[in-house]
């Protein structure tokens, strides 16, 4: 009598954001039946929020099976039976027929074994939509590679039919994040846990972060479920995030719950409070102050030594552009509330105009609105 071997579903994290671990079972089920009745596997789709915006960006398909076994037992009964690639593709292939129902503006995550890849039924599964254009390929980091040049030829292909590729786990996959050079990296939940208050997995999130943007990747952070974790990924500069708190999986792609996005929003303004001024800055364009100013304002005029010497600004009844003094300077470093506090004492024709935000050699580096401010403060 065999147990199942531990197979982690492509992606690594289950439909609720927990790692998959092996389910041990007195027997492994037969697969072939599956197989022939393609219909019993069908995807879900889990959202991926960006956390700035409080936007879904894009959706991780992930597989689900008829009966009480999870999808570690069903890959891991068709390894033993020598069907891995087969059920593998059958996945695949029922992830990219939901590409058209992606609302505008996302994408779809589709997760696939890196020592499958090349296999010729995941290739087949993967020539079902020519135009990878919407589509993430993901591997999963913690999967021994025997052939990284392979498999960094194959990731390139894929590329070139305008598909993402994606690392699942970086942490674990540094191997492969130096092969494939993905666009997408993804924090293992078994950082998340704890983010908010264990400086250890917090200077680890941080390690990953870093990696992510010194190679250009963006980084996903798997398995949120809670407030804290949320507010601590956001202080840490983490993009984009998935999991229970954010949103369950479902059988077709779906929007996020108003709750949601408004924890979401409230999460990113108190990290904006919290980093000062520089996340609330909107560039600007600069003209000196003896050439004619552009057309559609707003802009800087700056004086000989690029020092702020007055606004170009649109008359909010009107739209009429005109010319309005510079009632207050900031440093990028200021406090919100200090900030907000000394704009709203001005004199009542200038408490609204924007704020001059600048650098440490005072030169103006971008303006910020009264209601940004306040709006950052409200969300506190």
């Amino acid at each position: 009598m065999r147990r199942a071997r531990s197979r982690v579903e492509p992606g690594s994290a289950d439909a609720d954001g927990l790692a998959m671990t092996a389910i041990l079972t007195s027997r492994l089920p037969d697969c072939r039946p599956l197989l022939a009745d393609p219909d019993d596997l069908t995807p879900v789709f889990r959202p991926v929020v960006d956390l700035a915006t409080a936007r879904v960006v894009g959706y991780e398909a992930l597989a689900r099976f008829p009966g009480t076994a999870g999808p570690d037992v069903w890959y891991a009964a068709a390894a033993d039976c020598g069907l891995a690639a087969e059920l593998e593709a059958l996945a695949v292939t029922k992830a990219l027929a939901a590409v058209p129902l992606l609302p505008e503006g996302t994408s779809l995550t589709v997760p696939v074994s890196p020592q499958l890849l090349g296999s010729g039924p995941v290739q087949e599964a993967l020539a079902t939509r020519p135009d990878l254009s919407r589509v993430v390929v993901q591997l999963a980091g913690r999967t021994p590679v025997d052939d990284l040049d392979a498999l960094r030829r194959q990731t390139d292909a894929l590329r070139a039919r305008r598909a993402l590729v994606a690392v699942d786990d970086a942490a674990s996959g540094l191997p492969l994040v130096a092969a494939v050079r993905p666009e997408l990296v993804s924090l293992d939940r078994a950082l998340v846990t704890g983010a908010d208050d264990d400086p250890v997995r917090t200077a680890l999130t941080e390690v990953v972060r870093d990696l992510a943007g010194r190679t250009g990747a963006r980084l996903v952070a798997g398995g949120v479920e809670t407030a804290r974790e949320l507010a601590a990924l956001a202080w840490l500069g983490v993009p984009l995030a998935q999991g229970w708190l954010l949103g369950r999986p479902t059988p077709e792609p779906a929007p996020l719950a108003p709750e949601v996005a408004a924890l979401v929003r409230t999460s990113a303004a108190r990290t904006r409070v919290s980093a000062g001024l520089a996340a609330l800055v909107r560039p600007v364009r600069q003209c000196d102050v003896g050439r004619p100013p552009p057309a559609v304002p707003p802009a800087v005029l700056v004086g000989g030594r690029g020092e702020p010497v007055g606004l170009w600004l649109a008359c909010p009844r009107t739209g009429e552009p005109h010319l309005a003094p510079v009632s207050l300077q900031a440093h990028l470093t200021d406090d919100v509330a200090a900030t907000l506090q000394r704009a709203m004492t001005r004199p009542p024709a200038q408490r609204f105009d924007p704020v001059v935000c600048t650098d440490a050699t005072r030169a103006p580096v971008g303006l910020l609105r009264v209601e940004d401010l306040a709006g950052a403060i409200t969300a506190r």
